[in-house]
């Protein structure tokens, strides 16, 4: 799996927000095998202020020493320039060229505003970002952030934080077949590890999570869940499945079964 050229292994892409300590959110990166974290810009910067190192530079230490790739995201962004402004900020603060691009035009469900965020990847393509937009499954919006220039595309199974897991699966699957070679991460939703493997049978590439894992009972325990549910679904998706049936059909054949006589 390949993302602008990245070879990497793990198909799970973690969120490092909300832990229950840094303590746990490291041993939690450690268990799920992943190879990229997100971190929000704002994160980052908290307790910076009054000249002291601040928090966020110690949180910015402590994901670099665990040798993660970092994928910096516009989380909170409700404008265009707000994005913008942001990715450009993540770009000089984390020294990546990657960016997971937010834009959310509805508070209550923090749907992405598909139209500025045609427009927010179209800027930022230009400026040489490489873009990982948080989008719906809507066709038409998809073949949009493509021409725009993104070369990956991130839908939602459900809003952010909510754990439905995949509210549209005829959407995904659509999405799926019209973009066949196009890298696609099911991003946010996700609560449970059944969740992530159905992905995985759909053909995705790969899964980002965050409060499935960081809100768990057992952090570290849920991140090794969802590691082996990728792979599981991934062999499944493999290994060609069976296509569901209307009716019964007897895995035991009835040729040559016993046939009981009357007795005397």
């Amino acid at each position: 799996m390949a993302f602008y050229g990245v070879e990497l292994t793990s198909r799970l892409m973690l969120g490092t927000a909300r832990y229950p300590s840094p303590a746990i959110l490291i041993e939690a990166i450690k268990a799920s095998g992943t190879e990229v974290v997100t971190v929000s810009l704002r994160r980052q910067m908290i307790g910076q202020q009054g000249g002291a190192m601040g928090a966020g530079q110690a949180f910015w230490s402590m994901i670099r020493e665990l040798g993660v790739r970092v994928l910096p995201n516009t989380a909170g962004c409700n404008s265009v320039k707000e994005a913008v402004t942001t990715a450009q900020m993540a770009r000089d603060v984390f020294a990546t060229s990657w960016i997971k691009l937010e834009v959310i035009g509805e508070d209550d469900t923090l749907q992405p505003d598909v139209f500025g965020l045609v427009e927010a990847a179209r800027i930022l393509v230009s400026e040489g970002f490489q873009v990982f937009p948080y989008t719906t499954e809507d066709l038409v919006v998809a073949d949009r952030l493509l021409t725009a220039g993104c070369e990956v595309l991130m839908p939602w199974g459900a809003p952010i934080g909510s754990g439905k897991g995949l509210n549209n699966v005829f959407g995904l699957r659509a999405l799926r077949a019209h973009f066949p070679d196009v890298p696609l991460v099911v991003d946010a939703g996700i609560g449970l590890p059944s969740h992530a493997a159905q992905a995985m049978e759909l053909g995705f590439d790969a899964v980002l999570l965050n409060t499935a894992v960081a809100q768990s009972g057992n952090p570290v325990a849920m991140a090794q869940a969802f590691a082996k549910a990728l792979e599981a679904g991934r062999l499944a998706r493999l290994a060609d499945p069976m296509e569901p049936r209307d009716m019964a059909a007897p895995s035991t054949p009835t040729i040559g079964k016993a046939v009981l006589g009357e007795q005397t």
